[in-house]
């Protein structure tokens, strides 16, 4: 439950995205890896409270997303590139802000020292603070997420977008405006994990290729274009990854992943919501 919580919110950031603009945003890795060091930085650097560190990360993701948009995919999209050309960018921004990374935090794992997370005993079961927040984490964004969608305007209009972008310019909604606030909402929902994974195991430099990954196995399991399947896909994925650990060395551990996304491609390619590009 912990693992699919914390897989669960990596997915619908990166599906709210991908379902929205078509764009397969690989640099949203690094950008969850930029959220979990700004928070090293004010809560360990500085020693500022966490929730500090938790909305300066927020701050710095969402900086980098919308940055990512406006100085990368928006001039690809008005200059009316092919598909293919937002997806080499998007891997050329991954390598660039991982290094990037790198050259401002330092190569070596980061982490959050004196802080006294708790452990809880359930029965011959154990679990700390950490993995508490983890899951309340993910009942809390999913549920503010679901009620944004359902009972807003802008939230209206981004599931027009999901469902046709091109109708949704023609009837007059501003696709560019939606497209900032879903790389906005995206990116803020991948810090939250980015700062769990910080206090639980600490901040390392390639943390965010397993970060991008599993988000993106979390989409094509659960459907693309369907933000509650990008979150049943991130728990199933984690579940079976924890199942597994039973039987499979934690060093073959990301190979699960493999074998869902090889399995689900081959005999239900639409996901387990069923849904398809229009």
């Amino acid at each position: 439950v912990i693992n699919g919580s914390h897989y669960a919110l990596l997915g619908i950031g990166f599906g709210l995205i991908f379902a929205t603009t078509r764009l397969v945003h690989f640099a949203y890795g690094p950008i969850f890896t930029f959220a979990a060091y700004i928070g090293w930085a004010v809560a360990g650097g500085l020693g500022l409270p966490v929730w500090l560190g938790l909305l300066a990360a927020i701050a710095g993701a969402v900086v980098l997303g919308l940055g990512s948009y406006l100085l990368v995919y928006r001039p690809l999209e008005v200059r009316n590139a092919p598909l293919l050309v937002p997806l080499i960018a998007s891997l050329g921004m991954y390598i660039v802000l991982e290094n990037l990374v790198g050259i401002l935090f330092g190569s070596g794992v980061r982490v959050v020292e004196d802080l006294d997370y708790g452990i809880h005993f359930v029965g011959p079961a154990f679990f700390t603070t950490i993995h508490v927040w983890q899951v309340a984490s993910f009942v809390i964004i999913g549920l503010a997420l679901a009620a944004f969608l359902r009972w807003t305007r802008y939230g209206k209009a981004i599931l027009a977008m999901t469902d046709d972008p091109d109708m949704a310019r023609i009837i007059g909604i501003d696709t560019v405006k939606i497209t900032l606030l879903v790389f906005a909402l995206g990116s803020a929902i991948s810090a939250v994990p980015a700062v769990l994974i910080l206090l639980k195991d600490g901040a390392s430099t390639h943390m965010g290729f397993a970060a991008v990954f599993m988000a993106f196995v979390a989409v094509i399991v659960g459907g693309v274009g369907s933000l509650k399947g990008a979150a049943a896909g991130g728990f199933l994925l984690g579940l079976v990854q924890s199942l597994g650990l039973w039987q499979i060395p934690t060093e073959w551990q990301a190979s699960i992943a493999f074998v869902i996304l090889f399995a689900m491609i081959m005999l239900r390619p639409e996901g387990l919501f069923g849904v398809r590009w229009r």
